[in-house]
């Protein structure tokens, strides 16, 4: 008889809290050499192209790489909600205001307001779509290749290989 074999998955290793420090670190905005730094007991003598090789080997280490992402997209997400929980509040009171304001209101209405623009509530978002037929796209093509000649000083292409 054969025995059998089990696959066994080795064990993911964690992240040790100084590499946990250095991706919260890279993550709220410090370079890589700065973060390594930051999380780790660096030497004054040390060199800075050692500083500069760690902190790349971390930053590349798809373990910590995942970190710094996640704490990223983390981050982002809570602005999100903060910015649609702002909007949220500011729209509910303006309701609220609406039909029961007074002059003595008019302070809550202000901040009501300022609120309101940090989270761009009030910013209308237009856009404007613009239709053109091939042909017209070809023409500002040519344009603007003909403006780039005439200012570099590029000769003009064999009448052979001009596209019609």
């Amino acid at each position: 008889m054969s025995k059998q074999q089990t696959s066994v998955k080795p064990r993911e290793r964690k992240l040790t809290s100084k590499q946990l420090f250095f991706a919260r670190c890279v993550a709220s905005g410090l370079s890589h050499t700065a973060a390594y730094r930051e999380a780790y007991d660096v030497r004054p003598d040390s060199k800075g192209s050692t500083h500069n090789e760690q902190a790349s080997r971390l930053a590349h280490d798809p373990r910590i790489a995942a970190r710094i992402d996640s704490i990223v997209r983390q981050k982002e997400l809570a602005i999100t909600r903060i910015a649609v929980s702002d909007r949220e509040r500011v729209l509910g009171r303006l309701r609220t205001l609406t039909d029961t304001a007074t002059t003595a209101d008019m302070a809550v209405l202000r901040a009501l307001e300022l609120l309101g623009r940090s989270c761009s509530l009030f910013t209308d978002v237009i856009e404007e779509r613009k239709t053109r037929t091939s042909e017209e796209v070809a023409q500002e093509i040519a344009d603007r290749l003909e403006q780039l000649r005439d200012k570099d000083d590029i000769p003009e292409p064999d009448e052979d290989l001009a596209v019609q």
